[in-house]
Parts: structure tokens; C-alpha cells; sequence
């Protein structure tokens, strides 16, 4: 009995995390024309709903009632499947994602993640390195230079800044001696990693951007010369699927930012509980992400790459010996 209630615990957090992810697009698009509307001075959506909150809506319906068009000489196979893997790792990963210690509900202690992975933060780069194959698949199975050149973009992409990512937070490994993501969360409970490594969480951050393919580095979808880049020739809930993967992508950078160096659930000098501590901090970051889209321009792609080897690959390996000095 005691297993079949394990399971049903298992398979209710896993419906509870998939169904939040799928939703997120709903106020995270309003919200981010409403900051890009104030930020403009204008009003942002306005005329479905109150304040335009039932325009997320309207755009659900648009997309899921649009034509569903291939083109004539497109690989329907890989055109069909790349929205799945595009969309897929970022789901999976948060099963190693942790929320929060644990809550009584009943009477009975339930834990804030799905697993507790002692090797989570290297399941969480393999897992979201996967990413980029429903890019690749997108762009090529399209048959347009316009979406190919967009995915190789995208691949060479991932490549130069996956890697000074990875390096930054080798610094939280050695500082909490472990790779599990509930450990190091329980290291920062009276210092963050941010203080101990603000080159790390600098090359982290920056890093991330790139991943979640967001201004200024949104280069593989770059619509001032690759039209929408490698997803030029996508319509309807195909489409959709890329965009809900996006923003799955920039809340998951958000919160691996705010566990591996802002304290996960751990507060400070106001007694919150430590799922809205959590919360808050993730939604800051979420907020900046839509804070620099509307505020830097778009780098060239030769200075996109140039910043990734030049600049992100140094720092993070001068982080990783300067780490290894002062914390051995």
C-alpha cells in the first residue's frame, strides 16, 4: 500500500510540473508585452480582457485553430518531430529540479522536488544539451536557407557558450562538495555563492541568455536577416510548441540561477516562507530576461561568438583556478 501511495505521489508531482510548464506561456507573454509596452511608454495589450489579460488566450486559440502548413519539398518526419525535441529536455529536467525542503500535507512530510539526484547538475547539462537537435532537425527538415542557416547558427551557438556555462559552476561544486542541487542549496544557508563567485554566476547568467536563445543573443532567429530564422516555416500548435520550449528554457535558467548561487529557498532578513522566497527570487530573473530583450540591441554573430571564446571561456576557467586556490 505504502508503494502504490509513493507512486501516486510521483505521478501527481510529475502531472503537477507539466502542467505548470505547459501554462507558464499564458501569463509570461502578457506580462512581457506589458513590460515591453510600459518600457516603450505605451499601454501593452489592452483590449481582450481587463488589461489585456485574456490576450494570451486569444493567441492559444489563433495558434491552435491556424492552418498546420509543410512545405511541398520539407522532410515531414524530422519536420514534425524537431517542436517535440525542442520542447521535451526542457520538461525533463525538471525532474531533477528541487522547489523546496518539504511540506506537511496531512500529516504526511512531501518532498518540493521528483528525485533527489546526486549527480543532478550533470543530468541537467546532458539532458539540456538535447535542446538543440529539435533547432537543428527544425531548421533543416524545412528545406529553406533562411531556417538552415538559423539552426546551424543555433548549433554553433550552444557549442561556444554550453561550455564556459558548464565551467562556471564547477566553482559551486567545489564550494559545496557535491553535484546534488538540494546540497548545494543546503551550503548557502548563511552565505549565497554569488558572494563567494560573482565570475561564476556573471558567466552563468550570460551564458544562459545565449542558451534560452533570448536578446541579445537571439541570433538563430534573428528576423532582420534570417526572417524567423529556423523556425521560418513553421505555423499553428507546431510553432506554438517552439515558443512554449523558449520560455520553459528561460524560467529553467532562472531557477538554476537562483540554486546554484542566489540560496535556493533560503531568506534573508524577512521571514518569508522558503517556496515564496524561491518563487520571488526566480521571478526577478524572469523579469530581467524581459528587462534586457527591450532594452540591448542584438549583437552581429561574429561578436556573438567573439564574446562566447574571447571573453565567457577565459573568465570561466580564470574562475575555476582562482577557486581552486582559495577553497582548497
Amino acid at each position: 500500500m505504502e508503494l502504490v501511495v509513493a507512486l501516486g505521489v510521483i505521478v501527481f508531482k510529475v502531472a503537477l510540473v507539466i502542467a505548470i510548464l505547459l501554462l507558464l506561456p499564458l501569463p509570461l507573454t502578457w506580462l512581457e508585452r506589458k513590460i515591453a509596452g510600459h518600457m516603450q511608454q505605451r499601454m501593452g495589450p489592452m483590449r481582450v480582457g481587463w488589461h489585456g489579460l485574456l490576450q494570451p488566450v486569444a493567441d492559444g486559440i489563433k495558434l491552435l485553430t491556424k492552418e498546420d502548413h509543410i512545405p511541398a519539398e520539407a522532410d515531414r518526419f524530422l519536420f514534425k518531430l524537431a517542436p517535440i525535441l525542442a520542447l521535451a529536455p526542457p520538461f525533463v529536467v525538471f525532474a531533477a529540479i528541487p522547489f523546496g525542503e518539504s511540506v506537511s500535507v496531512l500529516g504526511n512530510e512531501i518532498t518540493l522536488y521528483i528525485s533527489n539526484l546526486n549527480v543532478a547538475l550533470l543530468f541537467v547539462f546532458a539532458v539540456i544539451g538535447l535542446e538543440v537537435y529539435g533547432v537543428i532537425f527544425g531548421g533543416w527538415a524545412a528545406n529553406s536557407k533562411y531556417a538552415v542557416l538559423g539552426s546551424l547558427r543555433t548549433c554553433a551557438q550552444m557549442i561556444s557558450y554550453e561550455i564556459p556555462m558548464g565551467f562556471a559552476v564547477i566553482g559551486v561544486v567545489m564550494l559545496a562538495q557535491s553535484m546534488s542541487l538540494l546540497d548545494i542549496v543546503r551550503a548557502q544557508t548563511d552565505v549565497w555563492n554569488v558572494v563567494y563567485q560573482p565570475i561564476g554566476f556573471f558567466v552563468f547568467f550570460v551564458a544562459g541568455l545565449a542558451e534560452a536563445q533570448r536578446i541579445p543573443f537571439d541570433l538563430a532567429e534573428a528576423e532582420g536577416d534570417l526572417g524567423a530564422g529556423f523556425h521560418t516555416e513553421y505555423s499553428g500548435i507546431r510553432f506554438a510548441l517552439f515558443m512554449v520550449s523558449e520560455y520553459v528554457v528561460m524560467v529553467l535558467v532562472s531557477v538554476l540561477t537562483v540554486i546554484l548561487f542566489f540560496g535556493g529557498w533560503n531568506g534573508v532578513l524577512i521571514p518569508l516562507p522558503p517556496l515564496l522566497w524561491f518563487l520571488l527570487k526566480v521571478a526577478f530573473f524572469v523579469y530581467l530576461f524581459m528587462w534586457f530583450r527591450f532594452t540591448f540591441p542584438r549583437y552581429r554573430y561574429d561578436q556573438l561568438m567573439a564574446i562566447g571564446w574571447k571573453v565567457l571561456l577565459p573568465l570561466s576557467l580564470a574562475n575555476i583556478i582562482i577557486s581552486g586556490v582559495v577553497f582548497s
